[in-house]
């Protein structure tokens, strides 16, 4: 049987100029959290994510799904060692465990939408990156010391969002 509606549980409507959108500056890089598992009981959340030229995160693998829709540009993903060349318009699905990672080096500007279920990713990228006003912010700057903090944060927390770097 399907369970009574929840009406504690809202509407959400989400885009980047929203004013309740979180930014997250995380190397280099500026996120959109846009849905949050706060906000699907934990179900998944969704993160818009643009990707300079020759960004990407290292290679990693996690416990939960990982969907990925390439918006504009394009991106080479690794997964389990094989290359694939992933254009605007297309849809990747990482399952979970594979190891895997991006990296643009299309020259250009790329942008995605990366869908994680069970929700998790948001917490890990907000509590290890630095929260910025808006896609323009610029990115902190950082001193050496706070960088290798920040890497030390994202290896002690990994487990505790279910992922691993490789």
């Amino acid at each position: 049987m399907i369970p009574d509606d929840d009406p504690a549980r809202t509407l959400t409507v989400a885009g980047p100029e929203d004013p309740a959108t979180t930014f997250v500056s995380l190397v280099g890089n500026t996120y959109a959290m846009l849905i949050t598992g706060a906000q699907t009981n934990g179900q998944y959340c969704l993160i818009d994510m643009p990707v300079p030229d020759g960004g990407g995160p290292p290679p990693h693998r996690h416990d939960f799904e990982e969907m990925f829709t390439v918006l504009e540009g394009e991106l080479e993903f690794t997964f389990r060692g094989e290359k694939h060349v992933v254009k605007a318009g297309s849809t990747v699905n990482i399952p979970a465990n594979a190891p895997h990672f991006f990296r643009n080096t299309s020259g250009a500007p790329a942008r995605m939408l990366c869908m994680c279920t069970p929700a998790g990713q948001d917490e890990y990228f907000t509590k290890v990156g630095t929260i910025v006003d808006g896609w323009d912010a610029p990115p902190p700057q950082l001193t050496d010391d706070e960088r290798a903090d920040q890497r030390r944060r994202a290896g002690e927390l990994a487990s505790t969002y279910r992922s691993e770097f490789l």
